[in-house]
């Protein structure tokens, strides 16, 4: 086994590094795939290459290669990765592993508690409005049918326009169905860490989406962007008064993102950049640009299915 072995697992941090610039130049719908299949693509190759240096290790056991009527002096002569190699993989692989499952559980969990949620919200319309003026909440809860939820705190602070406004946005994350690309970013960010910083692009750029989405909706970008000033203002109040909805939900996605997204409206936070990217001209399609992402990914997948045949090639070669 060569070096492209290990390529599969340098990809990701250059992913990491890229993730942001990514998320701000490229069409947000578009964007929120590619980003969404990279992070997948790239915690699969991770968790194979991992794999396969587990594997190669195991081999070099002698009892393992007994077993297995591999000849342990083709093996070594052939220069597989060391013991200690396989044995770091080892330990990140199930580490991985066991993030991974534990962030399965936790999605699974949190939208089949969506689900039942959303049967039990009172009214049978798509709309539920809550009596609440002392919370401005907004925020759409995935299920079948999904429900937009919002407080009448959150009414007030709004006028008519920016109320429609606010309802195409929501709409928006339940007709694309964000919570499902939501679930596959922090899913790979759970097996591989180094994702992470994709995970949070993916956040951003949902909401970019449904941003871009209730900009068409109503034909006034610029409506679009003080809506959602307004509510992030209106919430971080609410919340900075100590006030929170006991209806709320951290699984739902709401048109001011996440709390996170509130801590600092005066600064480059998701929030601003969101209002910042609706008061100039409609992002565009760089095709330069996705056809760079596209040789990174094909050449990830290259070097784990090189690797996987050099691991191949050992075991018949070693076999007796």
């Amino acid at each position: 086994m060569h070096l492209a072995v290990y390529l599969p697992l340098l990809v990701p941090l250059v992913a990491a590094l890229s993730a942001g610039r990514l998320a701000r130049r490229f069409d947000p719908r578009l964007a929120t795939w590619l980003l969404t299949c990279s992070a997948v693509m790239l915690a699969a190759a991770t968790g194979t290459v991992l794999s396969l240096l587990v594997l190669a290790g195991l081999i070099q056991i002698p009892l393992v290669a007994q077993l297995g009527k591999l000849s342990l002096q083709i093996i070594q002569r052939d220069d597989a990765p060391s013991v200690s190699v396989a044995m770091l993989a080892a330990i990140a692989l199930s580490a991985a592993i066991a993030a991974a499952v534990r962030m399965t559980y936790r999605r699974v969990r949190a939208l089949l508690a969506a689900t039942v949620q959303a049967r039990c919200l009172p009214g049978t319309g798509e709309l539920v409005v809550m009596q609440d003026d002392g919370v401005a909440e907004a925020f759409t809860v995935p299920g079948r049918p999904g429900r937009i939820v919002v407080s009448t705190g959150m009414l007030a602070a709004l006028h008519e326009d920016e109320r429609h406004a606010l309802f195409a946005h929501e709409r928006a994350h339940l007709r694309s169905g964000h919570h499902w690309f939501t679930a596959a970013a922090q899913l790979a960010a759970a097996a591989n860490p180094l994702l992470r910083p994709l995970a949070r692009a993916v956040a951003f750029t949902i909401e970019r989406w449904a941003d871009e989405d209730a900009a068409t909706a109503t034909g006034d970008r610029r409506l679009v962007a003080r809506t959602i000033a307004k509510a992030a203002l209106a919430k971080a109040s609410a919340t900075r008064l100590g006030t929170a909805p006991s209806w709320s939900a951290d699984f739902a996605l709401g048109v001011t993102g996440t709390a996170s997204d509130l801590a600092d409206l005066s600064g480059g936070g998701p929030v601003p950049r969101r209002v910042a990217a609706l008061l100039t001209s409609p992002p565009q399609r760089r095709l330069i640009l996705v056809i760079s992402v596209a040789v990174v990914l094909a050449a990830t997948g290259v070097c784990t299915l090189e690797a996987l045949r050099d691991l191949h090639d050992l075991l018949e070669t070693a076999s007796m």
